[in-house]
């Protein structure tokens, strides 16, 4: 065992720069220059979108790749993790934004067939638990993708298949969910979301989220409509549990695939990162810990709804761990800082003011403040 301090780096990813384990990296580097022999702990974490599958492969699961439809049809390769009998699959690999072509937005098109390719994918891969990571969705269908993929039956009013996309659930006339695959019925399915957002209303699926897969307020109208009767269809079917997952929490979540998962495939929603630092072991590696550095792109007001660094900060600071967080931009005030755990905050615009010069040089920009949390903390 070392005899000096131990440090553990759990940091979620700088969006747009650098993924979360590029981030531990740079740090661990940082801190190592100042002090070599520092006992360094990486794990990279996550709260459930993209970045998910990451954070569990650098825990040491296993990482396995498919093809499966994208959110517009094209075939995409997509990867979920694998350690024993958990699967953590990550919805954005699928059915995210980043899978549209050439970034062409899709808001009434876009679907999640993928998503439910990727869970019988981890179901053959003999997954009795499935993490089921949501956010950063290019669709907003309801998870009707998802579960046509999965063995679902949903038709429109001439008996065919219902279109891809949220925009079609207009049109779906049955729902038929006794075809869905058998295996779920003995695989627990855990819905991992950052938000807790219901299906419809003013802080549903659509109207909070539609806008930032390109629906403008006519789309975002007719999404709702559309998610409203596509629910009425399913209570038909599945009776008045469907009609209660409406409103439950992490039903809007992604598009709505949360309801989806809730009602078709079972599913119990917990907080993303909550069950992600479960998931990837965290517990064990902060009781060997005696300073957490963690944090992400923005620190924001977003942030205090539950994202990564807060959950970090929670859990280290009900074992009395210190925790300091580094972001690449600073919004919150000192004593919001404060509140929500951390000891000291690390900012990359203190040390480049410029955005696009902070993003592309992020990597050395953490090592140096990896060198000044050496010297802060008194590491040696």
């Amino acid at each position: 065992m070392a005899a000096g301090p131990r440090v553990l780096i759990a940091p979620d990813k700088f969006k747009g720069s650098l993924t979360a384990a590029a981030v531990a990296h740079h740090l661990g580097l940082g801190l190592r220059r100042a002090v070599p022999d520092l006992a360094v702990r990486v794990l990279p974490v996550a709260d459930g979108g993209d970045g998910t599958v990451d954070a569990a492969v650098a825990a040491g699961f296993e990482r396995l790749e498919v093809e499966v439809t994208g959110p517009v049809g094209t075939p995409v390769r997509a990867a979920f993790a694998v350690r024993g009998g958990t699967a953590v699959v990550e919805m954005a690999e699928a059915s995210g934004l980043s899978r549209l072509p050439r970034g062409r937005l899709a808001p009434l098109e876009a679907g999640t067939r993928g998503t439910g390719e990727l869970i019988a994918a981890a179901l053959d891969a003999g997954a009795r638990r499935i993490v089921l990571g949501v956010g950063g969705s290019a669709s907003t269908d309801g998870g009707a993708g998802m579960l046509s993929a999965l063995g679902a039956r949903l038709l429109d009013r001439a008996g065919r298949p219902l279109a891809s996309g949220g925009g079609p659930l207009c049109d779906l006339a049955t729902a038929d969910l006794s075809g869905l695959d058998p295996r779920l019925a003995t695989t627990e399915v855990v819905l991992a979301s950052d938000v807790d957002n219901p299906l419809l209303g003013p802080t549903g699926a659509a109207a909070v989220y539609g806008p930032q897969k390109g629906a403008d307020s006519g789309q975002v109208a007719r999404l709702e409509a559309a998610l409203d009767h596509y629910a009425r269809v399913l209570a038909d079917s599945v009776g008045p549990s469907a009609a209660d997952a409406v409103s439950a929490p992490g039903a809007g979540a992604a598009g709505g695939i949360g309801y989806g998962a809730l009602v078709g495939l079972g599913a119990t929603f917990r907080p993303g990162i909550e069950l992600l630092l479960e998931v990837l072991g965290f517990a064990e590696a902060l009781a060997r810990a005696d300073l957490v550095i963690t944090g992400e792109g923005s620190l924001d007001a977003q942030t205090l709804r539950g994202k990564a660094p807060v959950g970090v900060a929670g859990a280290a600071r009900r074992w009395g761990v210190e925790v300091v967080a580094v972001c690449g931009r600073l919004a919150l005030e000192p004593e919001e800082l404060l509140g929500a755990g951390f000891a000291r905050t690390y900012a990359l615009s203190a040390l480049e003011p410029d955005p696009a010069r902070s993003m592309a040089e992020a990597g050395p920009l953490l090592e140096r403040v990896g060198e000044r949390i050496a010297r802060d903390f008194a590491l040696r």
